[in-house]
């Protein structure tokens, strides 16, 4: 038996003995989604949100005057921040700032993993908007920015999973080459499992699944723009690894989606830009 397939095992162990303390949805995050999903979200009852949680809303203003989405001026506060960037994009910053939380581990290797992963979740969160925003493919801007952030949270819970075991065991002795040939079978199974007991719907279960599927559903709009901009973030080695001979131009999604060179070519410009955003 493989060494891989020995980690693989002792993490699907550890899953089933329901020893692992999974992620859990901010529930801050939550009551924002619930006020943006409303027909006409209130400017002043998102602002008291944020403001009730001093730590978020210190970071809601520092990704607000962060180079990304800074304008002539710096905004001092939550409200001048929403009237800035439109509530639609202080939900963004708002899941972006909550989430940060879970990819941070007191375990050095982890954590330099963790950090890689958070750069390429936001790039593919970012990426997935752009280009929901570049053609008209019925996919709501606040599904595409989520699906793009959360497509791989799987890898975002074997690595928690991995840091709990060896907590237990202090002498176990984990190469980074295994870490991530775990992260690569499990993910996709893992990380559906554990949107779904976050309560999301299903389409994002969908994702976390079938991201790396060889056989999809070609008309699911929001897998094709997250498969998209999770290819481009391997192109230009956003995450934790990197690929410069992917010919974007030729790949099944870019086909689907009608995405030309030139697409594709700002594409990878404006996810260049997401690096700030995770500093």
């Amino acid at each position: 038996m493989t060494a891989p397939v020995s980690l693989i095992e002792v993490i699907n162990r550890f899953i089933e003995s329901d020893a692992v303390s999974l992620p859990v949805f901010n529930s801050t995050s939550s009551r924002i989604q619930q006020e943006m999903a409303k027909r006409e979200p209130s400017i002043p009852i998102i602002e008291k949100i944020i403001t009730a949680d001093q730590a978020l809303a210190t970071q809601v203003l520092k990704i607000a005057n962060s180079p990304f989405y800074r304008g002539l001026v710096e905004v001092g506060t939550v409200r001048a921040a929403i009237m800035r960037l439109g509530m639609e994009e202080i939900a963004k910053v708002v899941l972006l700032a909550t989430s940060r939380q879970h990819f941070k581990s007191s375990d050095k290797s982890i954590n330099v993993l963790m950090k890689k992963l958070w750069q390429h979740a936001v790039g593919c969160a970012y990426g997935t908007v752009w280009l929901s925003r570049r053609y008209t493919y019925g996919v709501d801007q606040s599904q595409a920015f989520f699906g793009g952030l959360f497509h791989d949270v799987g890898k975002l819970l074997i690595l928690v999973i991995i840091e709990q075991i060896k907590r237990k065991n202090p002498a176990l002795k984990i190469t980074e080459a295994l870490l991530l040939e775990a992260m690569a079978r499990l993910h996709a199974r893992e990380g559906a499992k554990l949107l779904a007991q976050w309560n999301m719907p299903e389409y994002f279960c969908v994702i976390a699944r079938d991201h790396h599927a060889e056989e999809i559903d070609e008309k699911n709009f929001l897998l094709l723009m997250v498969r998209m901009a999770n290819q481009v973030c391997h192109k230009l080695g956003i995450g934790l690894e990197k690929d410069t001979a992917l010919v974007l131009p030729a790949t099944l999604e870019a086909d689907l989606l009608n995405l030309s060179e030139i697409d594709l070519a700002e594409l990878e410009i404006a996810l260049e830009d997401t690096a700030v955003l995770t500093n």
